[in-house]
């Protein structure tokens, strides 16, 4: 795990792990139980640590829950590009000048994303 200057583990940014959570969901081929989710994502993580950000997950109606025997099984009810662009969308929405955001956010853009925008925009 990687460590901040004064050598404590650093934060995982924001949603990072519900990114992985969901990015192992999706590659499932059937609903998964969190002690299968924690199998797959091969992250020190706890059992509790997983449980909880599933259960999230479900509340934010980004995973399907089903009851299997005393436990849950979840499924993905969304994908990782549409959590980033909801995101994107909640940023966009936090600024009070929404054309200064969308700028500054073209102008902070990797090397031919900005053409690759420009033909999305221009689809009909």
């Amino acid at each position: 795990m990687p460590h901040d200057d004064e050598g404590n583990p650093a934060r995982r940014p924001a949603g990072a792990l519900e990114a992985d959570i969901l990015r192992v969901l999706v590659g499932a081929s059937e609903p998964l139980t969190p002690r299968d989710v924690l199998d797959r994502l091969r992250l020190p993580l706890s059992y509790s640590t997983v449980v909880t950000i599933l259960t999230r997950m479900h509340d934010k109606g980004m995973a399907a829950r089903y009851r299997d025997g005393r436990s849950f099984r979840y499924a993905p009810l969304t994908d990782e590009a549409s959590v980033a662009a909801e995101r994107m969308n909640a940023a966009l929405g936090a600024g009070q000048d929404r054309a200064s955001v969308l700028r500054r956010f073209v102008a902070a853009l990797q090397p031919g994303d900005e053409e690759l925008l420009r033909r999305l925009l221009s689809e009909d």
